[in-house]
């Protein structure tokens, strides 16, 4: 077996402090050991792989995005839209229910080189349908859900309950909440939520419902909810963060605003984690939204580089439960690893239209458990 030597100008791992010169060592599909400094070993049988401009990171984890082959009606494929753009890990939100989780583990979880985990939708039919996946109530099924994870668990890392108009329409958002949190303290895993519009339900209610550990997604929204009001970060969500609510930015097609993110990360409110609710719709987007995008779009926003690198390996890994094999440089982790490299500056623009300059990170290389047969391209060359 062929040990990979992958050398880089700077190597980062957000867990391990590593921020240096240096290379991985790979053999297989895990990382033998990694070393720093400007002169590291070269023997006769390693094949080299140097990326003298580039920073070399943990695979990237998108922990709120829509992986799917088949059946659901925001999904994209994530070899073809995800893996090149250096997420070797992703969560679904809520793509699948206790109906189709099955079909969803065999056609894209397994069929799948990227690693894709599922928040289950609490509905029994997920996001496989038009409306809204709680427009009947009974689809929110405690029982089949429970049941769902016990058959899944390697797969199914959160419970995933999006409160929002279209997912409720008249059904009440309070009864999804109850019923999501009743299938996480059974399961022991974390709600993956998405918000409420303050008017329908007060966002202080919706906060004092959730856990230490739970993540509200959306997190940037300028609307209809808002977590700044008059340049402060809301005093219910700095309590709920103090009591260990995590927040995760899910920047979607119309969940992110620079001014929002501005005054947050002013105020000090950094996101937990950063995601691209990539789906369906943003196939058309020139250039591709990625998660390199929008980790840059954080970056013009004012959010320190080490920040934003945890935010997208160290931090998720560990709240889905996986810090000891991916989102960290580490011998015995898998050869999860991604090369990024930095434009010119260039225009950044949000969900609204509103645009800042800044570098954006575009991606030279990605490895997925194997640096054998990795895959390369770039995102010039996805959007062309």
């Amino acid at each position: 077996m062929t040990t990979h030597l992958v050398r880089a100008g700077r190597v980062v791992c957000p867990l391990s402090g590593i921020d240096a010169p240096g290379q991985v060592v790979v053999c297989g599909s895990r990382i033998v050991a990694v070393e720093t400094g400007t002169y590291c070993r070269t023997e006769v049988g390693h094949e080299l792989l140097d990326f003298p401009d580039g920073i070399l990171l943990p695979g990237l984890i998108d922990l709120h995005a829509h992986p799917a082959n088949a059946n659901s009606v925001f999904g994209v494929p994530p070899d073809e839209y995800m893996l090149p753009q250096g997420v070797t890990t992703v969560m679904s939100q809520g793509d699948a229910g206790a109906d189709n989780v099955d079909d969803y583990v065999e056609r894209t979880v397994r069929s799948s080189r990227t690693k894709v985990l599922l928040a289950i939708n609490l509905s029994r039919v997920g996001e496989s349908t038009e409306r809204g996946c709680f427009e009947n109530p009974d689809d929110a099924d405690v029982s089949a859900c429970i049941d769902a994870v016990a058959r899944h668990p390697e797969v199914i890392r959160a419970v995933c309950v999006n409160t929002s108009h279209h997912a409720c329409g008249s059904t009440d958002p309070r009864e999804m909440l109850r019923r999501g949190l009743l299938v996480a303290e059974e399961t022991g895993l974390p709600l993956l939520y998405g918000m409420r519009r303050p008017e329908d339900w007060p966002l202080v209610e919706q906060l004092e419902w959730l856990r230490a550990g739970d993540i509200v997604t959306y997190c940037f929204r300028r609307e209809p909810h808002c977590i700044v009001e008059s340049g402060r970060v809301l005093d219910c969500v700095q309590e709920a963060r103090r009591r260990g609510v995590l927040f995760d930015v899910g920047h979607g097609t119309a969940s992110f605003s620079f001014d929002v993110a501005e005054a947050a990360i002013r105020d000090g409110f950094l996101p937990d984690t950063i995601s691209t609710d990539l789906q369906a719709r943003h196939l058309q987007f020139s250039p591709r939204h990625s998660l390199p995008l929008v980790m840059s779009k954080l970056l013009a926003a004012g959010m320190s580089e080490s920040d934003i690198f945890r935010a997208v390996t160290a931090t998720p890994a560990r709240l889905i439960g996986l810090a000891d094999s991916i989102g960290c440089l580490q011998a015995g982790a898998s050869a999860d690893l991604v090369v990024l490299k930095q434009l010119p500056t260039e225009q950044l623009h949000d969900a609204h239209g509103q645009s800042r300059s800044g570098h954006a990170w575009t991606v030279e290389r990605v490895f997925c458990g194997d640096a054998v047969a990795d895959c390369h391209e770039s995102e010039r060359d996805a959007a062309s």
